[in-house]
């Protein structure tokens, strides 16, 4: 048995988390109504698959009451294929492992498996389907007797022979498994539900749960699988750095006006590579690092800690055949000191290395003994090269940077080939042929097609640019249009700019940097922004230079050339390839430590690049300075410039640490319009506690908002200070959380408070704006733009949309590669009381307001700067603070992650003044 080092203090476990309903319905928990005013949810027109507009059907969100009309009608097939719900009743119960901790969902199915098939058959007769976590749904009801409930002993493995038991051989674990009744599911409940004569509640949930976990259970039992997608090696590739991709196929049970659906979609798994753990980690860490690991570098190590915990090894000591099954180990962490210095005391009280055990129990000689061990979940010290990953693994970690060009290729497919492979998935879900879906009832066609249904293409806005354009205005045509003789809405003025070069002057010479500045200069005037200084300073950083002082230094040559009128207003930095930590630094100094605009261009790019890369620098350039590109024309689009109703539009986003980091923060993102014309946006950025959706500081964030709305109406617009309207857009809630959401009010309330802070009576309207989902529309080939997507301003509000609640799929955007996602926009709560025709233009229309380019976006400008702001709150820390924001990999206690988060707390430094007025984030 492999060595243990002695046990060091206690380890805190965490508690186990109620498996809560997944996938096809909203919601984990009951659908109550929610702790705030039920507004804008009023009496519905008689139309055609519309909700019961009585009181007692109650929804989580808002009520639908109409459908949009507006827009040219186009035939679309969706990843959707009609299913027949059962009609006998279904029998929940509650799964009880008495563990001392969690266990993982894939040991936990093996565990039920077992007890179905070899402990207890007779109970399980046919047999019950189940989440990995908390719940088991079986077709019949299970003959547990009066008490409906059941304890049971399950071991995953046979128990040894008395003679195995003679020579020592131990009895296997065995787990305690306990099944209690505790809800029957009549369907009638699913078929009222569906034509909007039921409310969205705990007995609706559970019932789509129940069929999610139905279609589930085949595919869960023989391949990997997370919680909605299971993978197969029929088609995969290697990416390097230890990892290979396999395809997957997505399945979710969803609920639609009068009918149930599954929606069936490819997906991508990311697998740890099988094979020798010594080869895998010489791919991980290249040939030099993987040198240093031999002498137990530090850095090499902690790289190959992030990447190894989790995963699954078994023992193979090389040139020795395996005796027995050994079971799997999951990798901890990765020893300070090598094999041969490791020392541990064994069961004979005596103090040994790693290598010296290995070669007394085992003879075997380490190969590599300067090298770390593994330690196991158990304790159990290993030498890497004894350590082989078997396959099959998802590996639950982001992708490493450089691989994620690979991860697209994989996973892009156009629209047909997307398609094509849906329906060559049917095949491989075989529904017909699983026992568990027979079982219950569930029945889809073998022959099934995509569902067809009407879609709508919208009017895009039209767009007005500034004075000196030849053309005033423009109108889009598929999603994009161009700054050809254009001049910003309204341009800036740069007095003073400089350029710092990060680049070698060997590869960007004094020749290149006059190139640059030529083009700029050109690139300002043809957009109209007024440069007074035509010969800016420039200089070149020396290797190894601090980035800060380099920066203020010639921020000073600047203010010392211009007769100490100023500093700066905007420094170009000219960076190397591959220069994402030297980023950080120049954005740190700009937005945080001084105030200043800095405009980052990388040194291959803009040598000898077209006057279009310029036009789309100045873009992002005329914001940062407080100018504003674009506006929305005011009669393409009266519900968001209506003078009589001024409106601030936010955008709300929570973003949280890559699984397996703990200790790390979430951060938080608002973002708000100060003008009245929605193109002017100011942000703030906020760091909470991990993995929390709710904002703690919205409050406090939206009344800054408002505050600078108030006084950019007042002093730069002079017009009356009050909003009359919010409207809200949430990114980062899912599905599950919106009954969370609007029970506890949290975001309602916040701005409800932000109102009563400044003053204001405002209508509020709060939208969920959805990414992370598996619908997709096929156009027919008449329809399609030159990628074969849908064309920018497809909105489908009908036929695979929720049956009660106000929701609808845009896709705003035109394609360039791989079939479009659209955004899926869920009214949570509208005391504005808006149709659906206003408030899919008014969302189409934020789509186009974006600065940073001149095509429409995936999803309205204020929500999509509130992802970039969030994925940027990294440059808020010192970078000389040490602030390691991917961990070790290795676990830490309910104590060390306090620790880790309150430094994360206390070392976020706030956006510098001069900031909070521009849009330093484009």
């Amino acid at each position: 048995m492999p060595p243990r080092p002695q046990p060091s203090g206690d380890s805190s476990n965490r508690g186990r988390g109620r498996g809560g309903a997944r996938g096809g319905a909203r919601g984990g928990g009951p659908a109550r109504g929610p702790a705030i005013p039920a507004a804008g949810r009023g009496a519905p027109v008689a139309r055609g698959g519309l909700p019961d507009a009585s009181s007692h059907i109650t929804t989580v969100g808002v009520k639908r009451t109409g459908f949009g009309t507006s827009g040219r009608a186009i035939t679309v097939h969706t990843n959707h294929f009609e299913v027949k719900i059962p009609e006998g009743n279904i029998y929940h119960y509650d799964v009880i492992l008495p563990s001392e901790k969690a266990l993982p969902a894939r040991l936990n199915m093996e565990i039920i498996a077992r007890l179905q098939t070899v402990t207890a058959p007779q109970v399980f007769t046919p047999r019950a389907v189940y989440d990995g976590r908390k719940n088991m749904f079986a077709a019949r009801e299970l003959p547990f007797g009066p008490s409906k409930a059941q304890e049971f002993e399950v071991t995953l493995v046979d128990p040894p022979s008395p003679g195995e038991l003679a020579q020592g051989g131990r009895p296997p674990k065995a787990y305690k498994v306990k099944l209690k009744h505790v809800a029957t599911i009549n369907p009638e409940v699913l078929s009222r539900f569906l034509e909007g004569k039921q409310s969205h509640d705990n007995a609706v949930l559970t019932a789509i749960t129940a069929l999610n976990v139905v279609i589930r259970m085949e595919p869960s039992l023989k391949y990997p699988f997370n919680v909605r997608s299971f993978f197969t090696d029929r088609e995969r590739k290697d990416i390097g750095s230890g990892i290979e991709l396999w395809r997957g196929y997505f399945q979710s049970v969803r609920p639609a006006i009068g009918r149930m659906l599954i929606n069936v979609d490819i997906s991508t798994g990311a697998m740890y590579k099988p094979g020798p753990l010594l080869r895998i980690a010489s791919e991980v860490l290249g040939p030099v690092e993987f040198g240093k690991l031999n002498s137990c570098d530090a850095r090499a190590r902690v790289r190959l800690q992030r990447f190894l915990s989790g995963v699954r090894i078994v023992v193979e000591v090389p040139g020795q055949p395996q005796t027995g099954r050994r079971p799997p180990r999951v990798v901890k962490r990765l020893t300070a000191h090598p094999a041969n210095r490791l020392e541990f005391t064994n069961r004979q009280g005596q103090v040994q290395t790693v290598a010296k055990y290995f070669e007394q129990v085992h003879n075997y000689t380490l190969r590599y003994p300067g090298m770390p061990c593994v330690e196991v979940g158990s304790g159990a010290l290993l030498p890497i090269e004894c350590c082989t990953i078997f396959a099959g693994q998802i590996m639950r970690k982001q992708v490493p940077p450089e691989r994620t060009k690979d991860v697209l290729d994989f996973a892009t497919k156009r629209p047909a080939d997307r398609l094509n492979s849906i329906r060559a998935g049917l095949g491989v879900l075989a529904y017909g042929q699983s026992e568990y879906v027979r079982q219950f009832g569930l029945m889809v066609q073998p022959n099934a097609t995509p569902v067809s249904l009407q879609a709508r293409v919208l009017d895009p806005p039209v767009l007005q640019y500034g004075q000196g354009s030849r053309q005033l205005t423009i109108k889009p045509r598929d999603g994009a249009w161009n700054m050809i003789d254009k001049k910003f809405f309204r341009p800036a003025t740069i007095n003073r700019w400089c350029i710092a070069i990060f680049e070698r002057d060997t590869r960007f010479t004094r020749a290149c940097v006059d190139e640059l500045i030529r083009e700029m200069l050109k690139a300002f005037a043809s957009v109209g922004i007024t440069v007074n200084e035509t010969d800016p300073v420039y200089k070149w950083a020396e290797s190894g230079a601090d980035v800060s002082s380099f920066l203020r230094g010639i921020g000073g040559a600047c203010f010392q050339k211009n007769g100490k009128r100023g500093g700066p207003d905007l420094i170009v930095a000219v960076m190397p390839e591959s220069s994402s930590e030297l980023y950080m630094r120049v954005k740190h100094f700009g937005d945080i430590t001084q105030g200043v605009a800095t405009q980052c261009l990388k040194g291959m790019k803009c040598s000898r690049a077209k006057p279009q890369y310029f036009a789309n620098v100045c873009l992002k350039i005329n914001v940062k300075l407080g100018g504003i590109n674009t506006i929305p024309d005011a009669r393409s689009v009266p519900v968001l410039t209506d003078p009589h109703n001024p409106t601030i539009v936010m955008g709300a986003d929570v973003i949280h640490p890559a699984p397996g980091a703990d200790g790390r923060p979430s951060f938080t993102a608002l973002v708000g319009n100060v003008d009245s014309d929605t193109a002017k946006y100011i942000a703030d950025c906020r760091v909470q506690t991990s993995r929390q959706e709710m904002i703690d500081d919205l409050e406090d964030m939206a009344t800054g908002m408002i505050k600078m709305y108030q006084g950019y109406r007042t002093g730069v617009e002079r017009k009356p200070a009050n909003p009359k309207r919010i409207i809200f857009y949430r990114d980062g809630v899912s599905e599950g959380q919106f009954a969370h959401v609007l029970e506890h009010g949290a975001d309602y309330l916040s701005l409800t408070g932000a109102c009563a802070a400044t003053g204001v009576q405002a209508k509020i309207t709060i939208i969920v704006v959805g990414k992370r989902h598996h619908v997709r529309f096929f156009p027919g080939q008449s329809d399609a733009d030159r990628s074969g997507n849908c064309p920018a301003g497809t909105v489908v509000d009908k036929d695979i949309v929720h049956p009660t609640e106000f929701d609808f799929y845009l896709q705003s955007h035109s394609g360039l590669l791989g079939t479009s996602r659209p955004a899926h926009y869920s009214v949570l709560y509208d005391e504005n009381g808006f149709t659906p025709d206003s408030l899919q233009a008014l969302s189409f229309a934020l789509c186009h307001v974006y600065a940073r380019s001149t095509r429409s976006v995936s999803i309205p400008a204020p929500v999509y700067y509130a992802d970039i702001v969030c994925s940027r709150a990294k440059n808020h820390y010192d970078p000389e603070g040490g602030m390691d924001f991917e961990g070790s990999g290795a676990p830490l206690d309910q104590q060390q992650q306090s620790d880790a988060l309150q430094a994360f707390k206390a070392g976020f430094k706030p956006l510098n003044a001069s900031m909070r007025k521009v849009m330093y984030f484009s």
